[in-house]
């Protein structure tokens, strides 16, 4: 039978959200319903309720969570009712040329689904990024979950979901960071300190952290970096080549969507240097560079979407780590937040000053 469920859903960009009573179908053929112990606020969930990139609504977002499967779908399989598992947003069909390559966060196939949300009036209502997990129940593809143990709390768990393999596999599934090199991270909030932890993990020289707040260094430093900079350094460069051996970086991580940090970017690399986007700007930002420095000493810009995560790669991997006490998740949390109190932990989230909060069931 379809479930009543409690969600925040977003009716206006750039609104707080709304407690609302939704119905939630039952999962059909290949999909999974999951009872959602805890959900982490992304800067990406933030972004789309400002309207940054923009999407039909009403909307509930959430897309980092962690919970147990309550029901199945037909053809479901290598999973049961009462399963902890991490839900995220990637979603693969498993067939298309990025699936075969092993890269799921690219995936390009279709995996049609009709609406699995409804309010109150019968009127549809949308699930962000193919999750929705800011409410109690969510239904996804078998291919956007992951089993977790019962020995990791909900609140450090749900961050394996997002934050952590979109820094962590930056660095070690995007960039290939190798020992010895170095790496700058623009940004230390909740991304940017996997990105450095990620770089301590690889084996990196150097890392220089870099952010606008100074109060992020401590942070910055007990992740693993070496050096700090500050973002409004009237001459950042200067500070870099002078932490990475008057070289400069082999790795620059931009891990915020602020325009001036990618604008900065390319002046920090040391010759056959990469810079990376790994935070997100808002549709339409642009930035200048000049391609005939890139040219001349052989640097380049890519992306990177989600740490180029393979779930069943890489989610037991980081789950050792955690065990061995040499992946940090439990200090990356800044607060728990009940679900009634959405709209504070998200704009507690916007001071730039928490490392994850989280909304606990």
């Amino acid at each position: 039978m379809p479930s009543t469920i409690t969600a925040a859903v977003c009716r206006s960009f750039n609104a707080p959200l709304t407690l609302e009573t939704l119905t939630l179908r039952d999962p059909g053929p290949g999909e999974v319903e999951v009872t959602v112990e805890a959900v982490a606020i992304c800067h990406s969930d933030i972004s789309y309720i400002d309207g940054a990139w923009g999407g039909d609504l009403p909307m509930v977002f959430g897309h980092e969570a962690v919970g147990r499967i309550t029901a199945l779908g037909e053809g479901v399989s290598g999973y049961g009712p009462g399963d902890r598992v991490l839900v995220t947003l990637i979603r693969s069909c498993g067939a298309c040329p990025t699936c075969l390559q092993n890269l799921p966060p690219y995936c390009s196939g279709n995996i049609p689904r009709p609406p699995v949300l409804t309010d109150r009036d019968g009127a549809p209502v949308q699930k962000a990024m193919n999750c929705g997990a800011f409410a109690e129940k969510a239904i996804v593809d078998p291919s956007q979950i992951a089993p977790l143990p019962d020995t990791i709390a909900p609140q450090a768990a749900c961050l394996l979901a997002c934050g952590v393999p979109t820094g962590v596999g930056a660095v070690v599934n995007t960039a290939r960071v190798r020992p010895g090199e170095t790496v700058v991270v623009i940004g230390a909030g909740g991304v940017g300190l996997n990105v450095i932890q990620g770089a301590r993990l690889a084996g990196a020289a150097r890392i220089v952290a870099m952010d606008l707040n100074p109060g992020k260094r401590d942070d910055a430093m007990a992740f693993g970096a070496t050096d700090w900079v500050p973002a409004d350094d009237p001459k950042p460069w200067k500070a870099v080549r002078a932490a990475t051996f008057g070289r400069g970086a082999d790795h620059v991580f931009v891990s915020v969507g602020a325009l001036p940090a990618y604008d900065m970017a390319p002046r920090l690399l040391a010759p056959m240097g990469t810079a990376y986007a790994v935070g997100m700007p808002h549709s339409g930002d642009t930035t200048p560079y000049e391609p005939v420095i890139l040219a001349a000493l052989g640097q380049g810009i890519r992306g990177t979407k989600m740490g180029d995560v393979v779930l069943g790669r890489d989610i037991p991997w980081m789950l050792s780590l955690y065990e061995q006490g040499r992946l940090k998740l439990d200090e990356l949390i800044s607060r728990s937040w009940p679900l009634d109190q959405i709209n504070q932990a998200i704009a507690d989230t916007k001071t730039g000053a928490a490392r994850r909060n989280v909304i606990t069931f």
